[in-house]
């Protein structure tokens, strides 16, 4: 066990041999840390925290209360292989969340990045990978091997099914069921999610120009009313428009994926 000098543990904590408490962490009453846990410098298990598993937490993170962190994956496959969770800088992780380490299967490595807000009692899958400065509200369920890009919000109660992609700065609506990927800065709502737009609201809150905006907008009706495949479609954008937002749902409508996609109706 290596516990810094600057840690703060409460004498009810429970931290097993092994694990790697950071200069001015704060373990809570009645948490639990696992043998393979690092908590980086400034970490906050708030109390009442589990976190199990080959889990690394990063700086100036703060879980709440009942959070349960690197527990094994919910996967009927897994047979207890060494696989790992990975926690960014930043993040708020609320009450109620659950995230699980990777699977064999999946690159055994479930990954969050910084800056994240994790509402109270969502769920984040194994080998999910999560990028920066995404929102996920209260009881999300982002399932196995999903990929979520930066600077997404993905409304209350939805769920995203197993390995589906949700570009950069795109938004769910709450009470949406995801079943395909979602292009870059779009907008998806309804009981089976449709793309019924772009994030208009995300991209002016960035700071995104208005000829960008402009191209956006114009791309989005090609891709809704062009003639050809969907892929063809994006394809002939990226020819027409020189706006890297544009080229962003380019290269992620010709990338790889194991799914078909969310198109315009």
């Amino acid at each position: 066990m290596a516990i810094s000098s600057q840690a703060n543990v409460h004498p009810s904590a429970v931290i097993d041999d092994g694990a790697e408490i950071g200069a001015g962490v704060y373990v809570g009453p009645f948490c639990v840390v696992g043998p393979k846990v690092v908590l980086a410098p400034n970490v906050t298990l708030k109390s009442h925290v589990v976190v199990a598993g080959d889990t690394e937490i990063g700086e100036d993170t703060v879980v709440f209360p009942f959070s349960v962190i690197g527990e094994i994956p919910q996967d009927l496959k897994f047979k207890g292989e060494e696989t790992r969770l990975v926690i960014g800088k930043r993040n708020r992780i609320r009450e109620h969340v659950t995230m699980n380490t990777g699977t064999d299967g999946g690159g055994g490595v479930t990954k969050v990045g910084d800056d994240c807000l994790f509402m109270a009692g969502c769920h984040i899958a194994h080998d999910a990978q999560i990028g920066d400065r995404v929102v996920i509200v209260n009881s999300v369920a982002v399932a196995g091997h999903c990929i979520i890009e930066d600077d997404v919000i993905i409304g209350g109660l939805s769920g995203i099914h197993q390995f589906v992609r949700i570009g950069k700065g795109a938004i769910i609506g709450a009470l949406s069921m995801v079943t395909n990927d979602v292009i870059p800065h779009g907008l998806v709502q309804g009981p089976r999610g449709k793309l019924d737009g772009l994030n208009l609201v995300g991209l002016k809150r960035r700071g995104v120009s208005r000829s960008d905006i402009t191209a956006l907008r114009a791309a989005f009706q090609m891709m809704a009313q062009g003639e050809g495949a969907f892929q063809e479609r994006a394809q002939r954008m990226g020819e027409e428009f020189d706006s890297a937002y544009v080229q962003e749902i380019v290269e992620f409508v010709l990338g790889n994926t194991d799914r078909s996609f969310l198109t315009p109706g």
